[in-house]
């Protein structure tokens, strides 16, 4: 997302009333697009994640690796399925992260915008393995996101989260109610396509 430095404000961007005590500033969807595309940014990589915007960390080879053989594997898997994205904005209602690889379900030429589903979200995580353990999974599994995988490159193995489900008495949080860690040399089927197989060091670099 780089484009002119320091633009004038958007005249459509109003601050929030002012109220008592501080409070972080929740950026809708809208405003941060329109960020993005007036340069704010500059150069740096960053998502909208709940209402916030992070800025990621630079990626090294070991993470485009990751990100190029994680793609490959899903583009054979899903084959007249659906497919694959990389590291473009995936629009939820507060959100627009951009996951390393997602599978879209039907044919890229039926898509005149981005989509706003997947049938499966990868990771591929280095330094940001925490971020995308917690808060990432709480997002794609509040999107009802059915698979998301994180692939943990320092500890080389494949986390598997499954069957989003609210979380009682939790304001209404979701949360992956199964999450399996796989070895290199073990296999994963997604759930969209249960009759082919992955093997988790075909995903790693």
């Amino acid at each position: 997302m780089s484009a002119i430095m320091n633009p004038p404000a958007p005249a459509t961007m109003t601050p929030p009333p002012v109220s008592a005590g501080p409070r972080p500033w929740k950026w809708t969807r809208e405003q941060y697009f329109q960020m993005a595309e007036l340069g704010y940014f500059g150069d740096r990589r960053v998502q909208l994640i709940f209402g916030e915007v992070v800025e990621m960390p630079k990626q090294n080879w070991s993470h485009v690796a990751g990100c190029r053989k994680t793609a490959d594997q899903l583009r054979a898997v899903f084959l007249g399925v659906g497919w694959v994205s990389e590291q473009s904005p995936l629009p939820f209602s507060d959100s627009a992260p951009e996951p390393d690889a997602w599978v879209v379900p039907g044919r890229m030429e039926d898509c005149t915008d981005h989509p706003t589903t997947a049938l499966l979200i990868v990771e591929v995580s280095d330094t940001t393995l925490t971020h995308d353990m917690t808060t990432k999974a709480e997002l794609y599994a509040t999107a009802s996101i059915q698979e998301c995988w994180v692939l943990d490159l320092n500890a080389r193995c494949l986390h598997v989260y499954r069957d989003p489900v609210p979380l009682p008495n939790n304001l209404g949080a979701t949360a992956y109610r199964t999450h399996d860690t796989l070895d290199p040399a073990d296999t994963v089927s997604p759930l969209a396509a249960p009759n082919s197989t992955i093997t988790v060091s075909d995903l790693l670099p």
